[in-house]
C-alpha cells in the first residue's frame, strides 16, 4: 500500500460534519483543504458532505481543485449519518482507489480495505466536562472515539497538550499521534481598523472599550467566571461583549449579569457574520479566554493576529500556543480574570508589549506548517508496514 515517498497522494475527507455553524472544525476543514492543494502540487482531494453542508463551501475559491460527494443525509441530529461514516465512505474510498481517508473531526471509516486511515480527535472536553456536549453524542462518542484512535493507522492531535490529554484519557498510544498545530491568518482586505461607531451601532453595543471573548456557549468555556470577574471590577469603564449563538446557558449568563448588577455592561449580539465579527474584533480594546479546557484555543491566536492584547487562562494548552504574548490567570478565580483585565485595559506599555509579542507568535502558526506536518503524518500512515 505505500507510495513513493514524493508521489502526488490521493486523499479523501470526511466532511460530513460541517454545518453552517461548526466553529473550530469547520475553520480546520476550509484552511487544511487549500494549504494542501498549495502544499502538494498534484494532490486529489475528494470530500463528502452531508445535506447540511454550508451552503458557501463549494463556492470557495478552493473548491473547483476538490471532488465534491453530497450524501443524503444531514451530518448531525440522526444516526443515519454514521453508516456513512462507518462504513460507505471506506468502500467508496476503495472504489475511487484513494489512498488515504482522513476523518478531521472524531470518525473515520472503520472498514476501509485497501485504504490507510487517519483520524483527527480534537478533544476530549466531553469526557471532562459532560456538559460540553448532549447525550446522545457522548453516549455514541464514548464508544467510537477510542475505537478510532486504536484502529486508525494515525491520530492527529492539534497540539501537545490535547495529544498527552487524549492519549491518557483513551488508553491510547502516544506513538501513534502526530501533532499538527493549527494556524491563522491575517484578517483579510484590513487596510485598516474599521469604523468604531458603525460596528457598535450595527450591533448594538455602547461607546466604552470592549473587552471581547468570542467561545461557544458552553459551560466548559466559563463565560459566567468571565461575567463574576467583570462584576468585581470597581465600576468598569469597559463593556464586556459574547458573541455566539443564544442557548440555555446564555439564559443562564443573562440571569448573572443581571443579578451582579452588570446586565447593562454586558452584551449578547448573537451569532455574528465573518464580516461583522472582523469588525467587532478590529473595535475591541483586548481578548479574553477565561476556558477551562481547549483542544487548540484558536480565537487566541485570531486575536493577536489582528493586533489585540491577549489575557487567558493559564493552562497546559494555551501556555504552549502563547508562550508569553499573553496575561495569563486562574480561570478558577474570578478575582485573578478581574485583575488581569484590569491590568490590560489600564496598563498601555503592557498591552503594547503583548501586541508586538502577539504579532511574533502568530509567525510560527501557519496553514502551511498544518498542511506540511498532516502530510507527514498521511506518509506514516502509508508506510505503516
Amino acid at each position: 500500500m505505500a507510495r513513493m515517498a514524493q508521489s502526488p497522494l490521493r486523499i479523501g475527507f470526511n466532511l460530513a460534519y460541517l454545518v453552517e455553524d461548526s466553529g473550530g472544525s469547520g475553520r480546520y476543514a476550509r484552511e487544511l483543504i487549500p494549504s494542501l492543494l498549495a502544499a502538494e502540487p498534484g494532490i486529489e482531494i475528494t470530500a463528502w458532505v452531508g445535506s447540511t453542508a454550508p451552503a458557501d463551501l463549494m463556492a470557495q475559491p478552493w473548491a473547483e481543485e476538490v471532488r465534491w460527494v453530497r450524501l443524503p443525509v444531514p451530518g448531525v441530529g440522526t444516526p443515519w449519518h454514521l453508516w456513512y461514516e462507518l462504513v460507505a465512505i471506506g468502500l467508496a474510498a476503495r472504489r475511487r482507489r484513494l489512498d488515504l481517508v482522513h476523518g478531521l473531526a472524531y470518525l473515520v471509516p472503520l472498514v476501509h480495505p485497501g485504504v490507510a486511515s487517519v483520524v483527527t480527535i480534537l478533544d476530549v472536553i466531553w469526557l471532562h466536562h459532560p456538559e460540553a456536549a448532549g447525550k446522545r453524542f457522548r453516549a455514541v462518542m464514548r464508544t467510537l472515539t477510542p475505537l478510532m484512535g486504536r484502529t486508525s493507522d494515525r491520530v492527529i492531535a492539534i497540539s501537545e497538550a490535547a495529544r498527552d490529554d487524549i492519549a491518557a484519557t483513551l488508553r491510547l498510544d502516544p506513538n501513534k499521534f502526530d501533532v499538527t498545530p493549527l494556524g491563522v491568518l491575517p484578517p483579510a482586505g484590513a487596510d485598516g481598523r474599521a469604523d468604531s461607531e458603525q460596528v457598535r451601532e450595527r450591533l448594538g453595543l455602547g461607546p466604552e472599550p470592549i473587552v471581547l471573548c468570542v467561545a461557544a456557549k458552553r459551560a466548559h468555556k466559563n463565560l459566567d467566571g468571565l461575567i463574576r470577574a467583570f462584576a468585581l471590577l470597581p465600576d468598569p469603564p469597559a463593556q464586556l461583549v459574547l458573541p455566539g449563538s443564544p442557548n440555555e446557558y446564555e439564559r443562564e449568563l443573562r440571569a448573572l449579569a443581571q443579578s451582579s448588577g452588570v446586565w447593562d455592561r454586558v452584551h449578547f449580539p448573537g451569532w455574528i457574520s465573518e464580516a461583522d465579527l472582523e469588525d467587532l474584533f478590529s473595535a475591541a480594546s483586548c481578548f479574553v479566554l477565561p476556558t477551562f479546557q481547549e483542544g487548540f484555543g484558536l480565537p487566541v491566536l485570531e486575536a493577536m493576529a489582528r493586533g489585540l492584547p491577549v489575557a487567558c487562562s493559564d493552562i497546559p494548552v494555551l501556555t504552549e500556543l502563547v508562550g508569553d504574548a499573553a496575561l495569563l490567570f486562574d480561570p478558577h478565580d474570578p478575582s485573578s480574570i478581574a485583575q488581569a483585565i484590569a491590568r490590560i485595559t489600564h496598563d498601555r506599555a503592557l498591552a503594547s508589549a503583548l501586541v508586538g509579542r502577539g504579532s511574533e507568535r502568530c509567525r510560527l502558526f501557519t496553514w502551511e506548517r498544518t498542511a506540511r506536518t498532516t502530510l507527514a503524518s498521511y506518509r506514516r500512515a502509508l508506510d505503516r508496514g
